[in-house]
């Protein structure tokens, strides 16, 4: 059997509108977050000489500034997350939980 607390945050248009916002974020970055990496994957395994050319006359190649901003995008993209999720999301979960204990 339900609590009533949690009947009414399931019925609030709020909490749709949360779970709504929340899941086409995530299936966002998530989608970005795959672009990004099977891209860097992709041309490891198709595009080998490109990612083996070497910067300047020093040792380093393309690869390793590619790889690096991988890994740079990953935490932007973490922290967008996090940012939006301590703002927008918090601020409505926060809502959601004063009306359903009205």
């Amino acid at each position: 059997m339900s609590e009533p607390v949690v009947e009414k945050i399931q019925a609030s248009a709020k909490y749709r509108e949360l779970r709504s916002k929340r899941n086409r974020f995530g299936v966002w970055l998530t989608v970005l977050m795959l672009l990004v990496y099977y891209g860097y994957i992709a041309l490891i395994a198709f595009n080998k000489p490109f990612l083996a050319q070497p910067i300047g006359s020093g040792v380093t190649t393309i690869g390793i500034p590619i790889g690096l901003g991988v890994i740079v995008f990953t935490i932007v993209i973490t922290a967008y997350y996090i940012r939006r999720a301590n703002s927008e999301f918090d601020r409505l979960t926060r809502e959601i939980i004063q009306e359903a204990t009205r």
